[in-house]
């Protein structure tokens, strides 16, 4: 069996699985312990599952390294076409703004933050959840109306 302290090791900090939870609800709203902690099993059990499917395959093809592509396969191999899909999405926008980053890096030219990657979400896109809480530099979040092709800043 295993003790408490092991099983705590394993699961997702949950400190960072109630912060992921209250972002979609109303600022005074409180979440409670027991919820949390449902969240957290189930959220590690679902990237262990991911996780698992993308590690097999790597096995498979004689690699020892799981990178963002095997994540994204393994996610549509597994039925979650429209995780796979935003988190495709998001993941060559990440690659797209690093390879930026990296050659302002190497020519010493400052990168002005305000002039951002434009990355869609749609209307009923699933988005991929980062505990780490922070965003890749350099990327803009606009949140669409289906069939809304502007570009324009939210007021």
């Amino acid at each position: 069996m295993v003790d408490h302290e092991e099983e705590q090791d394993r699961l997702l900090p949950i400190a960072n699985v109630g912060r992921i939870m209250k972002q979609g609800l109303p600022q005074r709203a409180k979440v409670s312990k027991e919820a949390k902690q449902r969240m957290q099993e189930c959220a590690t059990e679902f990237l262990s599952f991911v996780t698992a499917e993308a590690s097999d395959k790597c096995h498979k093809e004689n690699r020892k390294t799981v990178n963002g592509d095997d994540i994204c396969w393994a996610m549509s191999a597994l039925g979650f076409d429209n995780y796979a899909e935003a988190t495709t999405r998001y993941l060559n926008k990440y690659r797209e703004a690093e390879k930026h980053r990296l050659a302002a890096n190497q020519s010493n030219i400052n990168i002005n933050t305000s002039s951002s990657s434009q990355f869609e979400i749609r209307e009923g896109d699933q988005l991929p959840i980062y505990l780490s809480g922070t965003q890749p530099p350099n990327l803009e979040f606009r949140i669409l109306e289906t069939g809304d092709n502007s570009f324009a800043k939210p007021s």
